[in-house]
């Protein structure tokens, strides 16, 4: 893992709401590899009831929840993010989305990248309209290599193959580099 600093703050958000969810597992061993690689590592669980009870974002009054200055703050003082998502209908979690619309500025100049767990093959560019928002919105890098995984990714026991444990570790160390590189 050539060319990592030590102690740099990184993001991990598991965007799923569901208790059994696949991205949530993707956003664990994300979580691991960078620890690995001697990485500070700030994990962000959606399914954490202060943050599952952030209001839908009305652009007005859901900006004064409690609960968001702590997570602007965790946000803004990431070095670099990874999104581990579910995909619904061709598109990422509406909770993700949420997030995003409520904590907006905090995503300024992020590198960002993305782990999505879907049903299937077929919505494997769905990251892509949130992506471009994050580069046009927030002017955020977006690593161009991301983990995308169906159901038969996961072995019996719930966890990533062997296969994509070595993708997460690979998205894992772009996100440091292109971090360290977008930070100079």
């Amino acid at each position: 893992m050539r060319g990592w600093i030590a102690a740099v703050p990184f993001l991990v958000i598991s965007a799923s709401l569901n208790p059994e969810s696949n991205s949530r597992t993707l956003a664990l061993t994300a979580a691991e590899a960078l620890r690995a690689a001697g990485r500070e590592v700030d994990f962000l669980d959606m399914r954490d009831p202060a943050i599952a009870g952030l209001p839908m974002c009305d652009g007005a009054e859901a900006y004064g929840h409690p609960a968001l200055d702590g997570i602007n703050a965790r946000i803004a003082g990431a070095e670099g993010i990874l999104c581990a998502v579910p995909i619904y209908n061709y598109d990422i979690n509406a909770a993700l989305k949420n997030l995003v619309e409520l904590t907006g500025s905090s995503w300024e100049d992020k590198t960002v990248g993305f782990l999505c767990a879907a049903g299937g093959q077929a919505s494997y560019m769905s990251v892509m309209a949130f992506a471009n928002s994050l580069m046009l919105d927030f002017r955020c890098v977006i690593v161009p290599r991301f983990v995308y995984t169906a159901s038969r990714d996961f072995g019996p026991d719930g966890k990533p193959t062997e296969a994509i444990a070595k993708r997460i570790e690979e998205l894992a160390s772009a996100l440091v580099r292109l971090a360290a590189a977008a930070k100079e």
